[in-house]
């Protein structure tokens, strides 16, 4: 398959967790379209470059199927992982996602290891090392995503890890959903499971992606973000009202709707400026490849989707949601080229 827009130099993907046509009357479920119906919606959209989910060894013929099918190949894949319990799984996904065509392998580490101790900076290191060389060898590149429960929920250890695998001579492949940062701006509950709290309101940590010496333009400087993805989310927004918990507590509220819902949609008021934070983290990556010739980003991918932290029982659609995301994407690349040929964009911003 070409990509869809020749002057756009990424490969845009859409998660297949939001693959789902959710509405009023069947609310975003975790009960999924089948694999065929997920690649249909995103083909047929005609705003995607590819697939983006890892199938598992059941279904995988599935896969194999609709790629074919839809003329919609499979770039990337994500799964999350313990060290300590989950290695042959990760050494498994990596042969799937060999066997299934894609060229990086997106891994979400847990915090903590099987024996119950927090992972140290050392056991990391010796992680991404051990998978860069067991992915390198499949043709299957590791990036370690940046999300909520893994070791990176607390921002500041990733800068020291980054660098000491570059200090190897080995690219550290990262991954940067902003929403994960952003979301917590403005919410000390949040700051504080990040280990973050007194930093941001000393000023020596900055979340906003508008702030000079951000977080974000820190990790960009880094020249280590090879993906990025893009699940609008509000400052300090609500949790999701319409998930509970085990407990009893509402689940994180991850996902803000990228566009007003209608009434009854969503659980909350809905304010566009809120957007504004996850628009730029997007808009910052972009400026950064397009005043770098050697940026390493190559996928971006939406990622409206249906789990409890995220959409889950909301009753807009989530998949126009995606849609949305991908126009926007595909927008802001098209004013940031136009800028950058009128000499208007700088790194970092001044």
């Amino acid at each position: 398959m070409k990509p869809i827009d020749p002057d756009f130099p990424f490969l845009l993907g859409c998660n297949g967790r939001g693959a789902q046509a959710s509405s009023m009357s069947r609310p975003v479920s975790l009960e999924e379209h089948s694999i065929d119906e997920q690649f249909r919606l995103v083909k047929e959209s005609g705003v995607f470059d590819y697939f983006d989910r890892i199938p598992l060894r059941s279904n995988i013929d599935d896969y194999r199927k609709a790629i074919e099918k839809y003329d919609l190949p499979v770039h990337t894949a994500s799964w999350f992982y313990m060290l300590g319990r989950d290695d042959a799984l990760l050494s498994d996904n990596l042969k799937i996602c060999a066997e299934i065509g894609a060229k990086a392998h997106n891994i979400m580490t847990f915090t903590h290891h099987a024996q119950g101790h927090v992972l140290s900076d050392q056991e990391i290191i010796d992680h991404y090392l051990q998978v860069y060389d067991e992915g390198m060898k499949q043709g299957v590149a590791p990036v370690f995503e940046l999300h909520v429960n893994m070791w990176n929920e607390s921002y500041a250890r990733v800068t020291p890890i980054a660098k000491a695998i570059q200090s190897r001579g080995i690219p550290f492949n990262f991954n940067v959903d902003y929403s994960h940062v952003a979301f917590k701006i403005g919410n000390p509950e949040e700051l504080e499971i990040s280990e973050c709290r007194e930093a941001v309101e000393s000023g020596h940590m900055k979340l906003d992606p508008f702030e000079p010496g951000s977080l974000l333009e820190e990790w960009l400087s880094l020249n280590m973000v090879t993906w990025t993805q893009l699940r609008t989310v509000g400052p300090s927004q609500p949790k999701n009202l319409w998930y509970k918990n085990e407990d009893g507590s509402y689940a994180r509220g991850i996902q803000y709707p990228m566009t007003r819902p209608a009434p009854g949609e969503w659980h909350s008021q809905w304010h566009a400026y809120l957007l504004e934070p996850s628009k730029e983290a997007i808009r910052m990556a972009m400026r950064y490849h397009i005043t770098h010739p050697n940026s390493p980003l190559r996928y971006i991918t939406t990622e409206m989707i249906n789990l409890p932290d995220y959409g889950l029982a909301a009753k807009y659609n989530l998949f126009e949601q995606n849609v949305a995301c991908a126009k926007f994407i595909r927008q802001a690349w098209k004013e940031i080229k136009a800028l950058h040929a009128a000499g208007l964009v700088t790194w970092p911003a001044v």
